[in-house]
């Protein structure tokens, strides 16, 4: 059987009270410091001192959401790369191990780069 060593898990759980704690108390920030009078008036979204036009449920282009898409694949993949770096400095030089862990992310880096090329192909970053 496996011996978990739960000691090894309080920083992540001080993180995630952590977490809990701020969302709670923004949420009671914004109902004892905001508005209390409602109205027609009050109700109107402030954008920089202009009087909203039209509606705010217009559609937009697709290309926008493709975009915000592979900006997000690119994010994770630069989330992934950070813990491999930290991993990969402690392992033994021309080990059998390092050769794994370096073909490994070589090929996430790889199939990373062939995306980009397919959607810059689909002309995804194209705005015209």
């Amino acid at each position: 059987m496996l011996a978990v060593d739960l000691n090894a898990y309080i920083p992540v759980g001080i993180l995630v009270l952590m977490a809990i704690i701020f969302v709670i108390v923004n949420l009671a920030a914004t109902h004892v410091l905001g508005p209390k009078r409602h109205g027609a008036e009050k109700d109107i979204a402030y954008e920089s001192g202009m009087n909203p036009i039209g509606t705010a449920r217009k559609r937009f282009n697709v290309r926008f959401y493709i975009l915000a898409m592979t900006f997000l694949v690119f994010d994770v993949e630069i989330i992934f790369l950070y813990p491999w770096a930290v991993t990969f400095t402690k392992l033994a030089p021309q080990s059998d191990e390092a050769t794994l862990f370096l073909g490994r992310i070589m090929f996430f880096i790889a199939t990373s780069i062939l995306a980009y090329i397919y959607a810059w192909r689909k002309g995804v970053f194209r705005w015209d």
